[in-house]
């Protein structure tokens, strides 16, 4: 059993010892967080195009102008 456990743990120590060494995709994380502001940046833009096209625009106006009006 004692043999076993100290192969396990050989094997464990091997195994950390490649994935600390293992700089494979040292690049990735920049190119993600590249890959997430332009997916922001284009839902921003979707988002402010609604926002500011007439019917929305219109709709918003309403809406504050019946919150501006109301009496309590």
């Amino acid at each position: 059993m004692c043999k076993t456990v100290r192969a396990l743990m050989r094997g464990l120590v091997c195994r950390m010892r490649t994935v600390r060494g293992a700089r494979r995709d040292a690049g990735m994380v920049t190119s993600e967080y590249a890959m997430g502001i332009v997916a922001a940046v284009a839902f921003a833009v979707v988002l402010y195009k609604v926002v500011t096209s007439g019917q929305v625009s219109e709709e918003l106006q309403a809406i504050v102008k019946r919150a501006l009006d109301a009496r309590m």
